[in-house]
């Protein structure tokens, strides 16, 4: 018997829910509000959750990670009265096992719930795979975790590997833990950076060459292909690999054979293939820079690594480790980071990602020359200048945003300041009033909603429960459709919201 938690303000949705759940034997949990559907969290492990996307305290889509990553990490599956296909792909993408709409039939709505029970049954029945111990991968928020998930389901099936990531984001040591972890963990894991073939010499580097096949060729070469045999093959930004090779390199792995520069004979490797790059291949396809059946090929099974600035709480664990790495090397030396050192860390966006945080945190270590605990003051110069601005301008732009109440405080005492006979030249027409006031006070919501949502107009949807259009057209209306990360523009509220010129 499954525990199934329905999260929906509507009495009726939840009430068909429960008694559909009921009747097939199962426990069903209400809420009508996240509040609510977390206090239930707190104490119950559902197996799966039932989540309407508009709820009266948030967006059921935005704290979908929040729920997946709960004790018994329950499978979601969003309800929704107003189907959106940007709604529905960041639902799949955060971890939700279908996306349905309201209006549904019981039989429909039923459907998802009865074949997310069998998988998880089945997933008790069997051993779930896992990455090997020393993967050397430090991470649990749920981006990471469905991440280690599907490299653990790739290192036991033998499948290739397709790594997209932004640079830093650990490609490599995915690709790693992917060989360790699988039944070629002894053979080969050969590297081919794909940003240092030489270009005349690409071919031969790949492929290998015999003994004056071309001029220099003094003696035969085996190529990397070949070295791989019976190992991983790792080709590291795959998107700079030359247009003339891709040809070639799409029959090898569609042959698993090749042959060398020079060579009558066609030669077989059986490699496993782990490609990585931090490029949009997809765009690269329509500007004709990639093969477009080559990369069909290498999507065979992909991963796609978050930046760290969406691994939340991954940033204490990935500094844990390192320290720890360090005291290993430095017995007697450094233990721990002070809270506002960790603070200061993650109020960074850490564009580099794991690959600058980790550089940050070894300099770090070498400012603070033996001190035992890592300060603000240990930080690179130029980090801590880039976290005081932003801190400083952060707290300018707050103090500009006058609260409204605090306009129309304004407004009242400009009136009372007047007699009345002077009354009308004090005060706009009511009509007039409103809609200054209504514009400003649009425009604040939505500056507001850019910066909580680091300018990401699709989450931006999501949490103000507009439409797509209708969200973008108001982002036009002030002007604020070039507001991003960290550029968010915050409305200016005037000394009153009337003016005199009557």
């Amino acid at each position: 018997m499954a525990k199934i938690l329905v999260v929906d303000d509507d009495d009726l949705v939840r009430e068909l829910l429960a008694d559909a759940v009921d009747r097939r034997g199962h426990t069903a949990l209400c809420a009508g509000t996240l509040a609510e559907a977390r206090r239930i969290l707190a104490h119950e492990q559902p197996d799966l959750v039932y989540m309407d996307v508009r709820l009266p305290d948030g967006s059921g889509i935005s704290a979908l990670e929040e729920i997946r990553a709960s004790p018994g990490a329950p499978e979601v599956v969003i309800i929704t009265g107003q189907g959106d296909p940007d709604g529905a792909e960041l639902a799949l993408r955060c971890g939700a096992w279908d996306y349905i709409e309201k209006p549904s039939s019981v039989e429909a709505m039923v459907l998802p719930l009865l074949r997310a029970l069998a998988f998880r049954e089945e997933q008790r029945r069997r051993n779930v795979p896992t990455l090997a111990a020393d993967s050397g991968i430090v991470g649990a928020s749920p981006k990471m975790a469905a991440c280690l998930a599907r490299a653990a389901m790739a290192a036991a099936s033998g499948v290739d590997v397709f790594i997209s990531g932004e640079t830093g984001t650990g490609k490599e040591v995915f690709a790693q833990a992917i060989h360790q972890s699988g039944s070629r963990a002894a053979s080969r894991f050969v590297v081919v950076d794909c940003t240092t073939l030489p270009g005349n010499l690409a071919e031969s580097e790949l492929f290998g060459h015999e003994r004056g096949s071309f001029t220099g060729a003094d003696r035969r070469q085996i190529g990397l292909i070949k070295q791989a045999d019976g190992g991983t093959l790792f080709l590291d930004e795959v998107g700079e690999l030359p247009l003339p090779l891709q040809t070639k390199f799409l029959r090898v792995l569609q042959e698993r054979s090749f042959r060398p520069l020079g060579g009558e004979a066609e030669i077989k490797s059986d490699f496993r293939l782990v490609a990585a790059t931090n490029r949009d291949l997809s765009a690269m396809v329509r500007r004709g820079e990639f093969r477009e059946d080559l990369l069909y090929r290498l999507r065979t099974f992909r991963i796609e690594l978050p930046p760290l600035r969406e691994r939340a709480g991954d940033i204490q664990a990935l500094m844990a480790a390192r320290l720890a790495q360090a005291k290993d090397a430095h017995e007697g030396g450094l233990r721990e980071a002070s809270p506002e050192y960790l603070a200061l860390l993650e109020t960074h966006d850490w564009p580099g990602n794991v690959r600058e945080l980790l550089q940050t945190v070894d300099m770090s270590l070498i400012s603070a020359h033996g001190e035992r605990v890592l300060l603000p003051q240990h930080l690179p110069l130029d980090l801590r200048v880039r976290l005081m601005r932003r801190s400083v301008a952060n707290r300018a732009e707050a103090g500009r945003m006058v609260p409204l109440d605090r306009a129309l405080d304004q407004t009242m005492d400009q009136a009372m300041d007047h007699p009345a006979a002077g009354l009308a030249g004090a005060l706009k027409p009511w009509r007039e009033h409103r809609a200054q006031v209504l514009e400003l006070a649009e425009r604040a919501y939505f500056s507001a909603l850019l910066l909580h949502t680091g300018g990401e107009v699709a989450l931006a949807a999501q949490v103000s429960r507009l439409k797509s259009a209708r969200l973008y057209e108001l982002l036009a209306k002030h002007g604020l459709l070039k507001a991003r990360r960290g550029q968010t523009q915050i409305p200016e509220f005037p000394e009153s919201c009337a003016d005199n010129d009557g």
